[in-house]
This record gives structure tokens, sequence and C-alpha cells, in this order.
């Protein structure tokens, strides 16, 4: 038994000396043709491409197709875009407590630092004098439309908030726009 050992020792040794010599061997089989993960091809985003019809390596979305989940805004950034949403842009959202609740809690975290919680101006930013001239909602002539428009497009030294909201949560913030607004007057 023990010469079998040290017999599978000695070809064992032998094989891993011989396998592990210091010339370059070539593959014999070769996996996915001439383009395989040994031979990686780099191309660039939107370079020619033979293969493809009209030569592009991404292809771009179909003219006037809608990506799945959102919902297009037709409304232009310009002043006559936000006069059209503010005379014609209503809410899809129905008045509901839970909508209420969520444009509260999205306000308290974009909003209320500027415009403050009770919408009067007069947020953190505003008291510690980084921002001056925050409008109060009660001084303004405001409506849905021209609130989602501001959301989604900013104005004056307000910026965009498109990327922080979704479309339904930029809705609930305007329901608790108007509320705060509704508050202010009384």
């Amino acid at each position: 038994m023990k010469s079998f050992i040290k017999i599978i020792t000695v070809v064992s040794l032998i094989a891993t000396l011989v396998s592990c010599t210091g010339e370059k061997r070539e593959r014999q089989i070769q996996y996915m043709g001439d383009t395989d993960m040994y031979d990686a091809v780099p191309y660039e985003a939107y370079s020619k491409v033979k293969i493809l019809p009209n030569e592009m390596e991404a292809q771009r979305p179909v003219a006037g197709t809608v990506a799945r989940g959102k919902i297009p805004y037709d409304y232009p950034n310009s002043e006559a875009g936000y006069q059209l949403a503010k005379d014609s842009l209503h809410s899809p959202l129905q008045l509901t407590k839970a909508n209420l609740d969520q444009g509260k809690y999205l306000f308290d975290m974009y909003c209320a630092i500027c415009h403050g919680t009770k919408g009067d101006g007069q947020g953190t930013l505003v008291q510690r004098e980084k921002f001056l001239g925050v409008p109060n909602y009660k001084d303004r002539e405001i409506t849905e439309g021209s609130i989602y428009h501001v959301i989604m497009y900013g104005r004056n030294m307000m910026g965009s908030h498109a990327s922080q909201l979704e479309a339904k949560e930029r809705w609930q913030v305007v329901q608790y726009v108007e509320h705060l607004r509704n508050e202010l007057l009384k």
C-alpha cells in the first residue's frame, strides 16, 4: 500500500511539473467563434456597426413611443406653457386623506425647507437668509396646473423637482399645496 501511495505521489508531481512549463500554449478549441471572451471586441455606444439595418450599435426608441410607467407631459417649458397648464391642467387624482397625507410627507421632505411647513414662504433657508423672496402661497394666483408645471420645470429661482418626484407624487404635492393655500386664506 505504501508503494502505491508513493507511485501516485510521483506521478502527480511529474504531471504538475510538466503542465507548468514556461512556454505559451495555444487553445485548441475556441468557443463563440472569433469573438469569445478571450478576445473581446470593444464597441462605442451609438457607433456604426455593419450588421444592423441603420448601422447603429444601440437602437433609439421609436418616435412617439412612451416608456413603460412614464406619463407624457405635453406642456412646453415656456411662459405660454405655464399659462396653458395654469388654465387647463387638472389633477387626475381624487382628493383623499391618503393622497393628502402622502403629499404632506413629500412636501415636508422637498418643499418645506424653502416654502415653510405652512406654505408661508418662511422655510429654514429663508430664515437663514440663504434664499430671499420665496412666495407665500396666499399671495399667488396658483392653480393645480400651475403648481404641477412649476414642480415639473421649476420657475424663477426654484429648480425642477421632476427627477425627485414621480407623476403621482407630484399630484399629491399639488393637493397638499392647495390645502395649505386654503388654510392661509382662512
